[in-house]
């Protein structure tokens, strides 16, 4: 089993930065492909960037591609989403996920695990 323990959330103004974390235990993440989803309410969760093994790949929506970036330590089983240029948009709860037979990644259902998810608030 995976343990994923999303922080780094908080309260920005537009045009701000944040940096959300991921810790894991339980297992190493090397061999699992880690992705960051956020669902705002009333709207399905929603796909955001993933980043496959030890970061040979990595792949964002539209909305977030040129202001996020996604990263990983796997010496430390750490997952990072640097998160610049904030806007109103971008308010959600993030989530972390891993999953090891990640097909696309762009999909909940290709994750086997979750965190409990950390907010994002973005003022305009």
């Amino acid at each position: 089993q995976v343990q994923l323990v999303e922080s780094g959330g908080g309260l920005m103004q537009a045009g701000g930065s944040l940096r959300l974390s991921c810790a894991a235990s339980g297992r190493t993440l090397s061999t699992y492909a880690m992705g960051w989803f956020r669902q705002a309410p009333g709207k399905e969760r929603e796909f955001v960037a993933v980043i496959k093994l030890s970061g040979s790949y990595s792949y964002y929506a539209e909305s977030v591609k040129g202001r996020f970036t996604i990263s990983r330590d796997n010496a430390k089983n750490m997952v990072y989403l640097q998160m610049n240029s904030l806007n109103a948009e971008d308010t959600a709860v993030y989530y972390c996920a891993a999953g090891r037979a990640v097909l696309s990644g762009v999909r909940p259902h290709d994750y086997d695990y979750w965190g409990q998810g950390t907010q994002v608030t973005v003022s305009s």
